[in-house]
């Protein structure tokens, strides 16, 4: 279990693999619809666009404020996830690129459910151990690579990951997600070796 996982992973027995694809599959979509819709989002819509009924959503989440949790857990569990795969299959700046964006992303769904994750998230430690989390992601895909680091020696993981924070503002801010992409294009250009 990640650190990620908190209470809500611990005593959970394990999901038949139709149930483990319907909790998946409803996690997916409610992360969509939460970017889109932010955390006013209906749950009868997510169960809908999840093709599930709403009956079997509140059985895995009995609340909307447990579906927001477990859905911005699963977000930061797939990001970290992503970071060891990135780095073996693609160049080692496509790697970087490539976790950004998805960073990127998951900071949209964060944004469309910051009401509801504050009320869930009171807990000042996992979100500092989820930005320690983060930050070793980008650690791995910044020193990545064949001959050694890809990126330039005094690029600090954190200061990346504040860098991204702020990108995702800025983007969400203007409501251009093609500004992100501008703005990870330049960030790149600060942090890997020419």
């Amino acid at each position: 279990m990640t650190g990620i996982e908190g209470n809500a992973g611990r005593h959970r027995r394990p999901l038949r693999a139709d149930a483990q694809r319907n909790e998946d599959r409803l996690l997916e979509t409610a992360a969509a619809v939460f970017a889109r819709e932010g955390a006013g989002a209906s749950v009868k819509d997510i169960a809908r666009e999840a093709g599930v009924g709403v009956g079997t959503l509140y059985r895995r989440f009995p609340s909307k404020e447990l579906l927001v949790e477990a859905v911005y857990r699963q977000e930061v569990r797939r990001l970290c996830e992503a970071a060891p795969h990135l780095a073996a299959t693609l160049p080692p700046v496509d790697a970087l690129r490539t976790w950004m964006e998805r960073f990127i992303d998951f900071m949209a769904a964060k944004s469309g459910m910051a009401d509801a994750l504050r009320v869930v998230l009171t807990d000042d430690g996992e979100r500092l151990q989820t930005r320690a989390l983060l930050a070793e992601a980008i650690d791995h895909l910044l020193s990545s690579g064949e001959g050694g680091s890809a990126a330039r020696p005094e690029v600090d993981a954190q200061d990346v990951l504040m860098a991204l924070g702020g990108i995702s503002l800025m983007a969400a801010g203007e409501d251009r997600r093609d500004l992100a992409t501008r703005l990870i294009d330049l960030l790149l250009r600060g942090v890997v070796r020419s």
